[in-house]
């Protein structure tokens, strides 16, 4: 019988810097201010045997404070636990802080650990998270986000498309939701033109329209051949948009700002969308991914995990039908190890666990800590 225990664990909030703001259209629409960084909450886990898992959870904007705070609470009744029982442990997490719900901040401050309990156990494998879950692929189609945001100038957007493109990634995505839609479909004619017809090119509204708006740009975006609109309607508005995806050809995507398994499925049995966006870190962790992954193959739904390359490569090769991968390139400093794409393909990482290691630029960035157990 293989027994260990957690006997220590390091939190971190760490505040991760942009290198220029950034503005999509709910900054447009007056509803938010720019980003200028990213909150990250990491765990670090090492047990009596002798092994080490790291995991991690994001917040944009606000709430980043509050997933540490939750983390630092209920964290300690993981000392003396076996690791391997990972399912166990975060219901036990779940019902330590069970006040506060089982979605949002919660279940965020719980992710962490349930990332770093998995990358611990693929280790104890000597495996790749891909191939302790079960992959179907080596390799996902990935696309870029960060080159497009709406603030960006037209001109920066095209250079920004050409360099991803020589780098080897295999789609480009493009923020809209401009109040003036002639904004938007000026940059969307230029950014097909410069890609070329065929070319993989998607865009994302993040939310920032009502129905009406949303159809007739949806069906002005048709002649773009686009391979998904996102976030055309608010995030919640389910039936909304189960409408639309009956009514306009290009595929509808949404979900990366949901919080629990809960409410995608209600997404998914509405038929809200044809592909579905989770985020590990944002629902609860792989634990919950997983869950949600069966839902949604068995739904025969395209899967296009949200932000978190270095969590959702591994998952995204488990997943039946083939998928997408988003690439953005913010990350890359808190990691000694980069992803790596060829020929529009992120290559999911052979070494055991998640394959990340942190650097040394993560731990200047941390602003608060806290160590429990002992060495």
């Amino acid at each position: 019988m293989t027994h260990d225990t957690i006997t220590r664990l390091c939190l971190s909030h760490v505040v991760l810097p942009l290198a220029t703001e950034i503005s999509d259209a709910k900054v447009f629409t007056g509803r938010q201010k720019p980003m200028t960084e990213v909150n990250f909450l990491f765990c670090e886990l090492w047990t009596a045997d002798g092994l080490y898992g790291v995991g991690f959870a994001y917040s944009k904007r606000a709430g980043g404070p509050a997933q540490f705070a939750h983390a630092r609470e209920i964290a300690d009744n993981l000392i003396g636990e076996d690791p391997n029982d990972i399912d166990r442990l975060r219901v036990m997490l779940l019902w330590a802080g069970a006040s506060v719900g089982r979605s949002g901040v919660a279940v965020q401050a719980i992710a962490a650990i349930d990332v770093a309990l998995w990358d611990l156990k693929a280790k104890r494998a000597g495996l790749p998270l891909a191939k302790l879950i079960g992959a179907h692929r080596d390799s996902i189609r990935c696309y870029n986000t960060s080159g497009g945001f709406l603030n960006a100038p037209l001109e920066t957007v095209l250079e920004n498309a050409t360099r991803s493109v020589e780098a080897g990634i295999g789609g480009i995505k493009i923020k809209v939701g401009h109040p003036d839609p002639r904004v938007d479909l000026e940059r969307l004619t230029a950014v097909r033109g410069h890609l070329g017809d065929g070319f993989p090119l998607m865009v994302d509204a993040n939310q920032q329209w009502d129905r009406p708006t949303a159809l007739r740009m949806c069906t002005a975006f048709e002649q773009f051949d686009l391979v998904w609109i996102e976030e055309p309607l608010d995030a919640y508005d389910h039936e909304g948009h189960a409408d639309l995806a009956r009514r306009v050809i290009t595929p509808i995507a949404t979900g990366e700002m949901l919080t629990s398994v809960a409410e995608h499925a209600s997404l998914i049995e509405h038929r809200s969308c044809d592909v579905i966006q989770p985020d590990a870190p944002r629902i609860g962790g792989i634990s919950e991914f997983l869950r949600l992954s069966a839902l949604a193959s068995t739904a025969g739904l395209m899967l296009a995990p949200h932000f978190s390359m270095e969590i959702h490569s591994h998952l995204a090769a488990t997943y039946p039908l083939e998928p997408w991968v988003e690439h953005f390139d913010w990350p890359d400093p808190l990691f000694n190890e980069h992803m790596r794409i060829e020929d529009g393909r992120m290559i999911v990482s052979e070494r055991p666990g998640l394959g990340v290691t942190l650097s040394d630029r993560l731990r200047a960035w941390t602003v608060d800590s806290l160590e429990l157990g002992t060495r």
